[in-house]
């Protein structure tokens, strides 16, 4: 057991928040009644507002993709909570632009649910609204699931993409059919050796063998369909590019690559699956065109990491590498 570093009695999400605005006041600014973020530094050239949110726990999603070529506000949630619609209402309407707002929703129903009430709300003040889905997780695609795929890691590919192209001053309807293809070009799967630990209690979420592993799971500490006996590295990486590789649409063999951890997964351990990965992508069935390795999407603290591969069409290499400004996502001379 070992219990978080958060005050008795507050809401850790709100004290986040806070800490996360102050220690970026050059970049974004906060709100506190109703809770959301606004980027300080936003294109001129933009004809629309591009906002995101969801439940804490899994920063720097998204606010730490707030400022210049990314996103203009979010709403944040507590932890592993939609936010209110509220919330997005009132962040939309602080950013949006002549054409409106895009918000980029993943599948989560109160997710869902939260951004639609708050667009309807919107509507009816005259401020044009596009949602794009989000729903890259192979580990919910079943008929099973009510819900469909939920939205993971892929959410960073698409706000970033997004955000370059809302820069060149592309229209509502132009960014939320480029959201779109990007989300079904997009397909995740996640796997833990340990889950998360609560904010609370100090305890684990729920318990696994030290020879087991969560094949597929979430991002909001729930267990995965199922628990297996844990391969070798090599052969897991096989197995999850396989079952990624089958369900991306067909298309360019230029990928993007996503390596994320989900909290508990060390840099050192990251590249080295990269690493991996991409040799294994290019000994034939693809071409690694662009990358991102590190902590962008996860579960407190699960010790666990994701892969994501995203088809790149088009201009989508060039959105990729656009300079972005923000707490959180690399600089161009990082990206490589």
């Amino acid at each position: 057991m070992s219990r978080a570093f958060v005050f008795d009695g507050e809401d850790p999400a709100l004290g986040g928040t806070r800490g996360f605005a102050r220690a970026h006041r050059g970049l974004v600014e906060l709100t506190e009644d109703p809770l959301f973020l606004t980027a300080r530094d936003r294109s001129e050239a933009r004809r629309v507002g591009i906002v995101s949110g969801g439940g804490s726990g899994h920063e720097p999603l998204h606010a730490g993709f707030l400022g210049r070529g990314m996103l203009d506000a979010v709403a944040p949630g507590r932890v592993f909570a939609s936010p209110h619609n509220r919330q997005v209402y009132e962040a939309s309407k602080a950013v949006a632009r002549t054409d409106g707002v895009v918000h980029v929703v993943k599948n989560y129903t109160g997710d869902r649910i939260n951004f639609g009430i708050a667009a309807e709300r919107l509507r009816n003040d005259g401020i044009e609204v596009r949602r794009v889905l989000v729903d890259d997780d192979l580990a919910t695609d079943s008929a099973d699931t009510a819900t469909g795929r939920r939205g993971t890691a892929a959410t960073v590919v698409v706000e970033k993409l997004l955000g370059a192209a809302a820069d060149q001053g592309r229209g509502l309807d132009e960014l939320a059919a480029l959201g779109a293809e990007v989300a079904a070009a997009s397909r995740s799967l996640a796997v833990a050796a340990r889950a998360q630990t609560s904010l609370q209690t100090g305890l684990y979420a729920f318990d696994l063998g030290p020879d087991d592993l969560e094949y597929g799971v979430g991002i909001h500490g729930e267990r995965a369909a199922r628990t297996v006996r844990r391969p070798p590295l090599g052969e897991l990486l096989d197995r999850m590019l396989d079952r990624i590789f089958a369900a991306l649409p067909t298309g360019p063999d230029d990928l993007l690559v996503l390596v994320n951890g989900l909290g508990g997964t060390t840099r050192l351990e990251l590249y080295g699956i990269f690493d991996a990965v991409a040799a294994r992508l290019e000994a034939g069935r693809a071409h690694v065109t662009a990358s991102l390795v590190g902590t962008y999407v996860p579960a407190l603290d699960m010790h666990g990491f994701s892969l994501t591969l995203t088809r790149l069409r088009d201009d989508w290499p060039e959105l990729w590498a656009a300079p972005a400004l923000t707490p959180a996502f690399p600089t161009k001379e990082a990206l490589g």
